[in-house]
């Protein structure tokens, strides 16, 4: 189990990272977002094959949810709008809310923690509480049946 979690740990910090580096790639050119990913200086340096698809899959499955992911990320950040979330921020939104939403196997707690560990390590002074109100209450409304996926707290 810990192997597990391990592995789910460094994925998504690789998914982040190329995440938060294709917020600065102009969105022509023929950069896809697995070519992005399989170029990416934080993924050619790593050796662990596991890692290297779990974080790949992880990071194809929010590029491919992105307009919903961020329509959920303006309903909740109430007054802020995308384009004025930090970049860091927002991709640990996305990458945050999506395992809330579709990540059956992540518990809503976790969902959160791992969020908030996120924003320590990558984020400014305010991203933690920012992150974590947004996750909290995305989290809040998973418990309470407002979307379509069944987690508890």
């Amino acid at each position: 189990m810990s192997q597990t979690k391990g592995l789910r740990r460094k994925g998504r910090i690789l998914a982040f990272q190329v995440l938060y580096g294709i917020s600065f790639v102009p969105p022509h050119g023929g950069w896809t977002c697995e070519r992005i990913y399989n170029q990416s200086p934080a993924v050619t340096r790593e050796t662990d094959e596991d890692l290297i698809l779990y974080a790949r899959e992880l990071l194809l499955s929010i590029w491919n949810k992105l307009e919903e992911l961020d329509e959920i990320i303006t309903k909740y950040s109430k007054h802020w709008k995308i384009e004025r979330i930090a970049k860091a921020e927002l991709a640990i939104l996305r990458l945050s809310v999506y395992e809330l939403l579709y990540k059956a196997d992540i518990p809503l707690k976790v969902g959160i923690n791992e969020g908030i560990e996120l924003a320590k390590k990558f984020g400014d002074d305010n991203s933690r509480n920012f992150i974590n109100g947004i996750l909290d209450a995305v989290a809040r409304d998973v418990d309470s049946g407002k979307f379509p996926i069944t987690k508890k707290f």
